[in-house]
């Protein structure tokens, strides 16, 4: 996803290059990608929204974190159509009685 499209940027902490070097030294420039050996180059959220601290984040090389974004951006966009076509009714017993 291009940056110029997305609002992802401005959700960072402020110190965000601070945090990403202490990560990818951690986990000394290598993808954490099961048997990739690459190079890590980007720090990537394990889980989005659950925070920006080191256990939620993992340095990925640039290939496995784009296959991440895209596979996270197409289980989104599945969410959003299911819910669109299957709307969550509320159960019978809890909608007002009508006369």
């Amino acid at each position: 996803m291009p940056w110029s499209t997305s609002t992802r940027r401005t959700e960072l902490p402020r110190n965000w290059a601070t945090i990403r070097k202490r990560v990818l030294i951690r986990d000394r420039y290598r993808c954490q990608a099961p048997a990739c050996a690459s190079r890590a180059t980007d720090v990537d959220h394990i889980v989005r929204g659950a925070g920006d601290d080191d256990a939620n984040l993992q340095s990925l090389c640039a290939d496995h974190h784009r296959a991440k974004t895209v596979a996270e951006a197409h289980d989104a966009m599945r969410q959003q159509r299911a819910k669109a076509r299957h709307p969550v009714e509320q159960h019978p017993g809890l909608r007002p009685r009508q006369r």
